[in-house]
């Protein structure tokens, strides 16, 4: 008798958690039915607002911004006169200039009046992640950028070439596919211009979020040592103030929607492929990733969290594409899915899930980051998933690695790489002349920010073995044409030229000591640890 009182409790139990589950996901279809409608009112003629703005660049970059100054009658300069001008938000600007800047801010990168500054600018960043919905809808022209891991370097490369001017008057929008923090240096000025730069442009830059960007994993000391972003955050501002930031920091990170959709036609997320989560489908569909809740702690959870939820959230930032081999045997299942190699519940997605994936969703294509390709960008399954890389540091690739990211560009998916012998203006060896005659306590400050090399790096043709011309550009620029589907001939071309980088690129230490093979990721989970 007690064992089946057991059984009836857990049984309202159960039901109790998927009305629940279901309340929530109705919530969160109002919620984005009423959004799309507001978004849809605000297109009308009758809404659109002129911002009278002129942006002037100065001589060293900065851009001004004053009212237009010349105006055809007094009848338009009163009219212009009655819309405000568009505001500016001063912390955010600043966190902007000190990402351009970051040697003349060295005192202030090391104070507590930057510690501060990021609680504040968390709190606006938060309700702006959190009225968006988990799955966004973009439009092309979108760059697509992977995982950053606190390379400033390699983000400040991005940043002169795609938006040089700013993301505000650059044509397009910016999509960031997670993996902000841990294992490179810089996590707090990539997470401060990055959260500044959705202040200022929130219907041009969109962040996703990654694996890193749950408490589990950037808290995660024993794993990443002098890596981990909360010892990053402690040895910054002390022990009680760099917890404080860490978690402002990911309270941030808890409201990132978890996946976007380019022209109804590229799905892209951070890991991969969630499952499905009802027994008579066979993928999941985008609406369903609209019932996650808009604030989710996923690892570890809140308690308002489904285990349905959890597995959506967790699968778009954990899974990869299983390996060619698994694909031959018995290790996936009939839906296409099977145990990832990181373990502890992760999962990876074969050919199978992605053909069911993109016809129950009408897609041609899935965007996605979470493993290292010392070319930047990799091609799998068909030549239909394409992982994108956005960082050429701290994963064993190689020092001839590079940074890459993709635009999207109505039928064209361009790659473009940071070449490994690209010259970065603000990252300098000690004998610069950029470090010289600067004071010593300034210089080791910048040291271990990673803005000055204490030891200059070996040429790179001592490494990498002289490539061709077309090899030598600082950057290159290919593309696959998204028009024929299903072919691989293009994908074939577009990398046929990174073949011999890629073949040497495995024989060289990385600073962690650790040696990576392609497309691999020393992240697992175990234990409930990734």
């Amino acid at each position: 008798m007690d064992l089946l009182i057991t059984q009836l409790r857990e049984s309202v139990r159960d039901k109790d958690a998927i009305i629940s589950s279901m309340q929530a996901e109705a919530e969160s279809l109002r919620a984005s039915l009423a959004q799309m409608r507001a978004q849809e009112a605000s297109r009308s003629p009758r809404n659109r607002k002129v911002v009278p703005l002129s942006y002037e660049v100065e001589a060293d970059g900065v851009l001004s911004r004053t009212r237009v100054g010349r105006h055809a009658s007094v009848a338009t300069t009163q009219i212009l006169n009655t819309f405000p001008v568009e505001s500016t938000d001063e912390l955010a600007s600043k966190m902007i200039d000190m990402f351009r800047k970051p040697l003349d801010k060295i005192d202030y990168l090391h104070s507590s009046r930057f510690a501060h500054d990021l609680m504040k600018l968390c709190a606006r960043a938060k309700p702006i992640f959190e009225a968006e919905p988990r799955c966004l809808a973009l439009e092309s022209p979108t760059y697509v950028i992977g995982d950053i891991h606190g390379n400033l370097e390699d983000l400040n490369f991005f940043a002169d070439h795609l938006w040089k001017l700013g993301t505000q008057l650059t044509a397009g929008k910016f999509l960031f596919l997670g993996d902000y923090v841990d294992r490179g240096t810089n996590g707090l000025e990539c997470v401060a211009y990055l959260f500044a730069s959705k202040i200022c442009s929130p219907t041009k830059l969109f962040m996703l979020r990654g694996n890193h960007e749950t408490r589990d994993v950037n808290g995660w000391e024993d794993h990443y040592g002098d890596r981990s972003f909360l010892r990053q955050c402690k040895a910054r501002f002390g022990r009680d103030l760099g917890e404080q930031i860490w978690e402002a920091i990911n309270q941030v990170f808890d409201r990132l929607p978890l996946a976007g959709v380019i022209d109804n036609d590229i799905f892209c997320v951070h890991g991969g492929l969630p499952r499905p989560t009802k027994e008579v489908e066979v993928a999941t569909r985008v609406e369903d990733l609209l019932a996650v809740p808009r604030v989710a702690g996923i690892s570890p959870v809140y308690d308002h969290e489904s285990r349905v939820s959890q597995q959506l959230a967790s699968d778009c930032i954990w899974s990869d594409p299983a390996l060619a081999d698994m694909e031959q045997g018995r290790e996936l299942n009939d839906l296409g899915f099977g145990e990832s190699l990181r373990g502890g519940g992760a999962v990876c997605f074969g050919n199978r899930a992605v053909d069911n994936f993109l016809d129950v969703n009408q897609f041609s294509y899935i965007v996605r980051a979470h493993e290292a390709h010392a070319e930047g960008v990799g091609l799998s399954k068909g030549a239909r998933v394409f992982t994108v890389f956005s960082t050429s540091k701290d994963h064993g690739q190689g020092t001839g690695a590079v940074a890459g990211c993709i635009l999207v560009d109505n039928d064209a998916i361009r790659v473009i790489n940071r070449s490994a012998k690209y010259k970065n203006k603000f990252v300098h060896r000690r004998q610069s002349a950029t470090a010289a005659g600067v004071a010593p306590a300034h210089v080791e400050k910048a040291i271990r920010l990673g803005l000055v090399l204490n030891v200059p790096h070996e040429p790179l043709d001592r490494v990498v073995p002289r490539m061709g011309l077309q090899q030598q550009q600082q950057v290159t620029m290919t593309t696959v044409s998204s028009s024929v589907r299903g072919s691989l001939a293009d994908a074939a071309a577009t990398f046929a030229a990174l073949a011999l980088q890629r073949e040497h690129s495995h024989s060289f230490s990385s600073e962690e000591g650790v040696l990576g093979e392609e497309g691999e990721d020393d992240d697992y989970m175990e234990s409930g640890k990734p």
